[in-house]
């Protein structure tokens, strides 16, 4: 770990705290783990990028807590959905919506989003 600067991953489940779900589904599909837990072990050296889709089979991905088993705790530092882009500051601090995408709102973003967020004013600066 630690020898990359930036790991762009797909996401099942992202926490409020950053943490990362990438890997199995319980109960249901699981494609195996692969290289992500190494990639992800050192998020102070590599800045990890998820990208996923807002909500599965109607629920949010980007959630107050995983479900799924964990990649990596407090890993993430960005996510990017079809719908918006989320920095994970860390340390305790609350995820901040930096843009949307300009066919949704903040209200439709927060409509599907498990956990609270900060927002950058102005967006997409």
């Amino acid at each position: 770990g630690g020898h990359l600067d930036l790991v762009m991953l797909g996401a099942l489940q992202v926490s409020q705290s950053g943490d990362l779900a990438s890997w199995m589904i319980e109960g249901g599909f699981t494609p195996g783990m692969g290289g992500a837990m190494d990639l992800v072990v050192d998020p102070s050296k590599t800045r990890v990028i998820a990208t996923m889709t807002q909500l599965w089979h109607g629920q949010p991905k980007l959630v107050r807590n995983c479900t799924y088993p964990i990649t990596g705790r407090a890993v993430v530092s960005r996510v990017i959905t079809e719908m918006a882009v989320f920095d994970f500051p860390g340390h305790g601090a609350m995820p901040v919506l930096v843009d949307i995408v300009n066919t949704t709102s903040l209200e439709a973003v927060r409509n599907v989003t498990g956990f609270d967020f900060a927002v950058q004013e102005p967006l997409g600066s």
